[in-house]
């Protein structure tokens, strides 16, 4: 049996057709309540960003555990980091690069250079703006 680590890269380990991607779903940034949904086996040089929308709605709207996401209106996705990348201090979404925000859903998910190990958020654009414009966090405010 090997031991041997090796050196290549976990965001080219894979295949652009077998890629693993986590979506951050968003239900409130001023108390910070995101989950996790990891998607695997995802065909990046084929779904596009409309695609990989509805392929969340429909997990959140049958997985256990999704319940309290269900009533959001998540219409928005917008690269959080990739694999090796710089990570953002806020710890539920990057608030730089609004030009990362995925606007266009006809474009596949390869052509906006998304890789394997990608991390992507999902959430509701009016919500985002409305944070933007006061980013005031209320889990940690004292009673």
């Amino acid at each position: 049996m090997s031991h041997k680590i090796s050196d290549m890269l976990t965001n080219v380990t894979l295949p652009k057709t077998q890629a693993t991607i986590t979506l951050r779903v968003i239900k409130s940034f001023e108390y910070r309540t995101e989950r996790s949904l990891v998607l695997h086996m995802l065909n990046l040089e084929i779904t596009t960003v409309g695609e990989l929308k509805d392929i969340a709605r429909r997990a959140i709207q049958t997985g256990s555990g999704w319940k309290p996401y269900r009533n959001v209106h998540l219409d928005t996705l917008k690269l959080y980091t990739k694999a090796h990348g710089a990570k953002t201090t806020n710890l539920i979404i990057n608030m730089d690069h609004d030009d990362w925000i995925f606007d266009d859903d006809a474009r596949t998910l390869a052509e906006l250079g998304i890789e394997n190990e990608t991390e992507i958020s999902f959430f509701n654009h009016v919500a985002y703006s409305a944070f933007k414009e006061n980013p005031e966090i209320r889990w940690d405010i004292p009673q």
